[in-house]
């Protein structure tokens, strides 16, 4: 074997490079086995039909699975990843002479010369398949897949391959190709000619001559991959051919290419320090979906988005907690259980995160079906710590405040490429939270220009750019949750909403919800408020001594670490991805106190004044994964009796907004609302009655759906409570008994006891799995019971008696308080009464207070706390 030696200094290592007849030995022997590989089973094979289908492209390219190649050959697989460089060459001239014989078979005539098919991969990488922040120098020269998010891109300009020239004077032609750093192989020839080798004048022929599209990308790392509190990582892509324009600002891409280094100006003999580009063979888009728990070894070419790995155990486990009657209650209280208080607004997050269904109609009209919440209160009310638990279980979210954002920043902003000098194309939050959420505090210290620029996206949900050359429209298909502070600092009761609230309405109707969030002074609430944020700082980890430094997690706050492990590689996750995540968490006092009691469950054999309080929490984790397959599963369809529910409701929040009555009747005048009442307001009954279809995993929005739409709604515009916040019972669709005062006209439901206990039973039988007899526990008879406008002390005595006994037996339990009020601790208190009327609600509701100003205990909200 001839070869050539090279001079080198002395001490310097010689080494010497082999002739060319070598390397095109060794590329017609890789052409030979790539022509196996595309011949294979008489070319019967998925490579060989989808090289027939595209000969007709304009531009071809095969996108070969990585999965087929280790079928076919393990180590030629191997070889490819560590020398792509080496063997892709050989691949693109098997398949173009495969491309040319499959034409000649089906009669396409096509130009030998220019035809040409460009190659691209799929399949699993293994240890391959990183993220941004995963390469490093050594996957330089190798093929890799990196998952990131669409940044920047490029104008699309032609780049030269191939140029013709004439010269006059000897009327000759000239043709030279050429090579750049971003083309494969070596030689690199970019001098453009200007004239012969004899000094005569060429001009250049520009219709013989050949170019191809050329465009330059920025993929980012997913800022839900990100590890908190460091700048994700980005990496720049080339794009040559038919990839040019396959994605924009704000897309999902796996791309598939090869990780080079490049010689640029930052290259100098004291900094040997080189640019690296990925030059890209394949791109995929997939969905805002899939971000959530993509295993690395699972590859982009499945043709299914990965999505997060949920087992049979975990869909099992969903679809129990969904029949339950209080899911409602159940989900809502477990969103941030350490924030106490705040009800409706955890309600209203709740379906936030489930969302309703996304309208495109055939007249290209789009109605969103993201729900925008803004929360406007007294500072220290909690607001940006429920953002925070926000971020911590969206599959997706992005989170910026109001004075460190801009509108370009939130939208879409036009920037220009340092290296070339050319406008790019930079998205914004908006526009990387696509099919997420978007978390803005500090709402009202954005100035009014930069508010204006988020209009489109709350309602068209889309971004349009017209600057400096560039029309585009970016989709920015995310829901807001925003968090503000009234005009004076501190919300004034005095005053009208609107003065409070220094927001346009055109805004406010943008939001579908806007919650007035006070801090109240009152005695037993800062009380009650005090010992929760006491027990918090009291609060230790299990298997952490006192006094022992806690270690400082940065992914413990914001919740990332399964989806850092899930980076790490696929055995990392494996033990998560096989087994399903646990339910409920223990109840701790220390940390639940959002959590309230949940009422006894009374059934046979089973007396229910005895039975101590249950409080319940969901796994931050296992509401993750329902609220990924609520929202991404289901698709409820709106019956006509929620329909008809729905305009009814619209119609009486009109009426009652503008003080009008209905039908002319029950006028009283306008009334303050915290939002104005438009036709956007009935979307947003259809879209919150939706959200609370997919959390019963109904395929259908009923009645019941409405019912909390509405109650839901009237508390953000008018303060009212709804009568129910959790699912409506089967004894709470019956038909409830109606009674009227004597004082005026105003109607009242009472639901009797013999009702309640039903709807207890009905859990019960639920939990079984079957119907059973139910054995109900007698109401308290109105005779004997002493209903009075205030309790004697004989009455008060015997109350602390009862209460001293049941807490002596534990039947109440002082470590579990909050007790809830009235059920079961009025049953507990009239449990032994030997002799003596039993207590009514309003009799132990007067005792509490007695006790309260004794500073015995705390009694609030329908919860009492011992001191």
């Amino acid at each position: 074997m001839d070869s050539t030696a090279i001079s080198m200094p002395a001490g310097a290592t010689q080494f010497t490079l082999p002739d060319t007849s070598l390397a095109e030995d060794q590329l017609l022997e890789r052409q030979r086995r790539w022509q196996e590989f595309l011949n294979r089973d008489n070319n019967v094979n998925a490579d060989a039909t989808e090289l027939e289908r595209i000969i007709s492209d304009d531009k071809p390219r095969l996108v070969v699975s990585m999965d087929h190649i280790r079928e076919f050959d393990a180590e030629l697989a191997e070889q490819l990843m560590a020398e792509p460089a080496e063997f892709i060459p050989g691949l693109e001239a098997a398949a173009t002479e495969a491309g040319r014989a499959a034409a000649v078979r089906a009669g396409v005539s096509l130009d030998a010369g220019q035809f040409r098919v460009a190659v691209g991969f799929s399949g699993a990488f293994g240890t391959h398949h990183v993220t941004p922040r995963g390469l490093r120098a050594r996957q330089l020269g190798r093929l890799v897949c990196v998952e990131g998010i669409v940044t920047r891109c490029s104008l699309v300009r032609p780049k030269v391959e191939r140029s013709v020239h004439y010269a006059a004077a000897t009327r000759t032609f000239f043709a030279k190709t050429y090579r750049d750093q971003s083309s494969g192989g070596t030689g690199f020839s970019s001098a453009y000619p200007t004239a012969d080798d004899k000094g005569h004048a060429l001009t250049t022929e520009f219709g013989l001559s050949r170019y191809t599209d050329h465009q330059t990308i920025n993929i980012q790392e997913m800022p839900e991959r990100a590890p908190p509190g460091q700048l994700p990582r980005g990496v720049d892509v080339v794009l040559d051919g038919d990839l040019v324009d396959a994605v924009k600002p704000g897309d999902r891409v796996a791309i598939v290419g090869v990780y080079r280094a490049l010689g640029g100006k930052a290259t100098t003999a004291a900094a040997a320090i080189f640019r690296t580009v990925l030059m890209a063979g394949a791109v995929r888009v997939f969905g805002a979906g899939s971000l959530a728990a993509t295993k690395p070894s699972s590859g982009v070419s499945s043709g299914v988005p990965g999505a997060m790995a949920l087992t049979e155990g975990d869909i099992t486990n969903i679809h129990a907690i969904a029949k339950r009657a209080d899911a409602f209650e159940l989900l809502a209280q477990s969103l941030a259980p350490s924030i106490c208080g705040h009800a409706e607004i955890k309600r209203a997050v709740l379906l936030q995160q489930l969302g309703g269904v996304e309208k495109n109609l055939e007249n290209g009209t789009h109605i969103r079906g993201d729900v925008n919440v803004l929360m406007v209160g007294d500072p220290s009310t909690a607001k940006s710590q429920l953002l925070r638990y926000v971020l911590r279980i969206a599959p997706l979210a992005i989170a910026t405040t109001g004075r460190g954002s801009s509108g370009v920043g939130l939208t879409a902003a036009v920037v220009a490429d340092k290296d070339s000098g050319e406008r790019r194309l930079e998205a914004g939050a908006m526009v990387l939270a696509d099919r997420g959420v978007v978390c803005i505090d500090e709402f009202d210290k954005m100035t009014d220009i930069d508010r204006v620029a988020i209009h489109e996206v709350m309602e068209q949900q889309t971004v349009t750019v017209a600057k400096a050359g560039i029309h585009t429209t970016l989709n920015a298909r995310c829901s807001v949750l925003a968090a503000a502070n009234p005009v004076y600092g501190r919300y004034d009761p005095k005053r009208a909403p609107h003065q409070n609230i220094a927001l346009p309405d055109s805004l406010l109707s943008r939001f579908d919800l806007l919650f007035v969030v006070t801090d109240s002074m009152d005695e037993a609430r800062d009380r009650a408020i005090s010992a929760h944020v006491l027990r918090m700082h009291r609060y230790v980890p299990p298997g952490v001594e006192p006094g022992q430094p806690l270690p400082d997690l940065l992914d413990q706050g914001l919740g990332t670490a399964s989806l850092l492990a899930a980076m790490n590689g696929p055995d990392a996750s494996a033990d998560g991805a096989t087994r399903p995540c646990t339910v409920f968490e223990p109840f701790n006092e220390y940390l639940h106190a959002g959590v309230a009691a949940a009422p006894p469950r009374r059934g046979r054999g089973r007396p229910a004044r005895n039975v101590a309080p249950k409080r319940e929490v969901l796994s931050t984790e296992f509401l993750r994964r329902f609220l990924y397959f609520a929202k991404n599963m289901v698709r409820p369809v709106l019956a006509d009796a929620a329909a008809d529910d729905l305009a009814r409701a619209y119609a009486e929040l009109r009426a009652q907004a503008s003080g009008q009555g209905i039908e002319g009747r029950g006028a009283t005048g306008a009334v303050q609302t915290t939002t104005p009442v438009t036709a956007r307001t009935l979307e947003t009954l259809i879209r919150l009655a939706t959200a609370h279809a997919k959390l019963r995993l109904s395929s259908t929005v009923d009645a019941q759906d409405a019912e909390v739409a509405k109650g839901l709604l009237r508390f953000a515009l008018f303060k009212e409570k709804p009568a129910t916040a959790q699912r409506p019972s089967r004894a709470a669709r019956r038909k409830t008994k109606r009674v009227r005062t004597s004082d005026d006209d105003t109607v009242s439901d009472i639901s009797s006891d013999e009702d309640e206990v039903s709807d207890h039973a009905d859990a019960d039988q639920a939990d079984q799995g079957g119907l059973r007899p139910m054995q109900t526990v007698q109401p308290v008879e109105p005779e004997t019971a002493m209903d009075v406008d205030e309790i004697s002390a004989d009455r008060l005595a015997l109350f602390k008696a009862q209460l001293s006994k049941a807490m002596g037996e534990r039947r109440l339990d002082a470590s579990t308080s909050p007790w809830s009020f009235p059920e079961p601790f009025v049953s507990i208190i009239n449990d032994g009464l030997a002799g003596h009327p039993v207590f009514s609600i309003a009799e132990a509701e007067h005792a509490l207070q007695a006790m309260e100003a004794e500073n015995r205990l705390m009694f609030r909200d329908n919860m009492i706390i011992m001191m």
